[in-house]
């Protein structure tokens, strides 16, 4: 948490993790709060403006600030996830730029819960006397 009280960096856990080069899995991570740029910037990279597909990718590698023992966290490091952790990275990202940090607390569930894809979903848990989400 930073000195002001706000939470701005957020642990994760991807449900199958990056598989890199070597056949190291990194599964442990960390991702920050989005800024104003992170959504901009990409929008002028000819790679998104080829296919607007590609801004999730950007803007991911942008935001997830730590992945297991990487140096750096790149688009290519991003489209190399299992979908199941792309989807997941993707809900946390939601969850914690859209889910209103002040009033929740982002948990996650046990690894292996019970959803159709096998992996672990990001939770969030009210504090007493706020509003839901």
């Amino acid at each position: 948490m930073s000195e002001s009280g706000l939470q701005t960096e957020f642990e994760f856990t991807l449900p199958k993790g990056y598989v890199d080069d070597e056949g190291t899995v990194h599964r442990e991570g960390r991702m920050r709060l989005a800024t104003a740029a992170d959504e901009i910037k990409p929008l002028n990279d000819p790679r998104v403006q080829e296919n607007p597909s590609f801004l999730t990718l950007i803007l991911l590698s942008r935001v997830v600030s730590d992945l297991g023992s990487l140096d750096r966290i790149t688009p290519e490091v991003i489209e190399s996830l299992f979908v199941a952790d792309l989807a997941y990275l993707q809900e946390f990202y939601e969850r914690i730029n859209n889910g209103g940090t002040d009033f929740v607390d982002v948990l996650e569930s046990p690894i292996g819960a019970s959803d159709v894809d096998g992996g672990a979903d990001p939770e969030v848990e009210e504090k007493p006397g706020n509003p839901e989400p």
